[in-house]
């Protein structure tokens, strides 16, 4: 049998118990059809690059599927007919890795780091040759710099 990998993105609203509903559905539909679903990974819900149906956040999830095309376009009929998925995706390929996939590797990586975005230490860690402080070095004297009038010369 082919192998697939298998990703959708369900509602914001729905919480993630319903999502893993949703997977235990589409498991059971696999196996009616005589394939097997191999690793389910859950990436939580992250921000979208633009918005789908009023949402900016999704549920993604991630399936390995090893499955006749017949079951695959039966699965994917009836997400199109669930109002809670929002988009999905099918992808035939040769084997499954059996290692982590490259989101949760990297929301791993940010976790170690301390929290991914906004981890980035101090407000003068911005790279460049600036010195330990963050500032512009040396810019010699700049006179007084209070308010002047056009009429003070």
């Amino acid at each position: 049998m082919p192998l697939y990998e298998h990703v959708f993105l369900a509602r914001q609203d729905v919480s993630a118990q319903q999502v893993e509903q949703m997977v235990e559905q589409y498991k059971a539909l696999i196996a009616e059809h005589e394939g097997s679903v191999g690793k389910v990974e859950t990436w939580g819900l992250r921000t979208l690059t633009y918005r789908i149906n009023k949402n900016r956040k999704a549920h993604y999830t991630l399936m390995n599927l090893t499955a006749s095309p017949a079951a695959v376009a039966e699965m994917e009929r009836q997400m199109r007919l669930n109002e809670d998925v929002l988009r999905f995706m099918t992808l035939k390929v040769d084997e499954h890795e059996e290692e982590q996939s490259a989101m949760m590797q990297k929301r791993d990586r940010d976790d170690r780091r301390g929290g991914g975005r906004g981890g980035r230490g101090e407000r003068g860690d911005r790279g460049g040759d600036r010195g330990d402080r963050g500032d512009r070095g040396d810019r010699g004297d700049r006179g007084d710099r209070g308010p002047r009038r056009f009429d003070e010369e």
